[in-house]
């Protein structure tokens, strides 16, 4: 019995794995293995929708490090979070500009998603020149793709206090 356990025990570091320089048991589900593997430019699909937790914790600005380096890698889910982020502030300053952007991104990508937001931007006129036309037809083509909240806007007949909570009504009103 002896013998098993001291040949165990001298066998056990030809079985430990090590990464980069000899650094054994890398951390392996956490944000900042998340946040190493972007910047190693390694990103994927369970990463990228690892984002969706990052941010709901609250950790914003690490959020917007892997959903940049995800939608540089066409993952439209990470522009339409890029959108949600700088549509609210989150992480970095409100910039209604930048968040249409995302949301045309991914709407030219062909995301339902995007195309509804983008579609949004437009009945609205927020950060983009207001066009309620062209923001419907965005709108019936993200619902003819299956959308349930752009199909649900349409049933309303774009009533866009269907699809907004009240608490946002002040970030959508006329500036002038």
């Amino acid at each position: 019995m002896r013998f098993l356990v001291a040949l165990a025990l001298l066998a056990t570091p030809a079985f430990a794995e090590t990464e980069g320089e000899g650094l054994l048991n890398p951390e392996e589900m956490s944000v900042n293995r998340l946040l190493d593997n972007v910047a190693r430019g390694e990103v994927s699909m369970t990463t990228c929708a690892s984002g969706y937790f990052v941010t709901k914790a609250g950790r914003h600005e690490q959020a917007r490090a892997l959903f940049e380096a995800c939608a540089a890698a066409g993952y439209t889910g990470a522009m339409t979070w890029m959108a949600q982020l700088d549509d609210n502030g989150l992480g970095a300053p409100m910039d209604p500009d930048r968040a249409a952007e995302w949301d045309r991104r991914a709407a030219e990508a062909g995301d339902p998603v995007g195309m509804y937001n983008l579609g949004l931007d437009m009945m609205r006129g927020r950060g983009v020149v207001q066009d309620v036309q062209g923001g419907r037809a965005l709108v019936d083509r993200a619902a003819s793709l299956g959308l349930p909240t752009a199909q649900r806007l349409q049933a309303a007949d774009y009533d866009l206090d269907e699809v907004t909570p009240d608490a946002d009504n002040w970030k959508y009103a006329p500036m002038f």
